[in-house]
């Protein structure tokens, strides 16, 4: 699996995504501009000594990773207000789950394009803005590795 953080600005929500994937063998792609330093105290602290064992790719802009997709990837775009509930959607190994910026989340443009793979997680409170990033990451993260059986779990 693939987590894509487009544009993160918060860097515990990044070190603790990396951390998630450290624990589960899926690759981070970082695309830029970010609202921090790669080196910054928060982020390492929030992801722990598991960086070293993170398989990741930092990208300048989101072109730049378009431009380096295989041919046939599948990229999922999680944000709110899709049109389907993430779990209703069938993930593939190889799959991008894709997640915009905290405080805009990911382009409107990018989503409309792309309606058939614009994906939401449902909330029931209506005075709840959002949920936080590595959240969000971890929840259909997990969707998605227990329809694949949870290949490759260490006991």
């Amino acid at each position: 699996m693939n987590i894509v953080l487009v544009e993160p600005e918060i860097p515990p929500n990044t070190g603790n995504v990396a951390r998630l994937c450290a624990a589960t063998k899926t690759t981070v792609h970082l695309i830029e501009p970010f609202g921090f330093k790669l080196d910054d105290t928060q982020l390492k602290r929030a992801g722990m000594d598991y960086w070293q064992h993170v398989e990741w790719h930092r990208w300048p802009n989101w072109k730049a990773f378009e431009e380096k997709l295989p041919a046939n990837a599948r990229l999922w775009f999680i944000e709110s207000g899709g049109p389907k509930i993430y779990t209703e959607a069938k993930f593939l190994a190889d799959d991008y789950l894709v997640f915009g910026r905290e405080t805009a989340g990911l382009p409107k443009q990018l989503l409309e394009q792309n309606r058939d793979r614009w994906l939401r997680i449902p909330m029931f409170n209506e005075k709840s803005r959002s949920l936080n990033l590595s959240n969000c990451a971890a929840l259909v993260l997990f969707e998605a590795l227990r329809q694949q059986g949870f290949k490759g779990e260490v006991r």
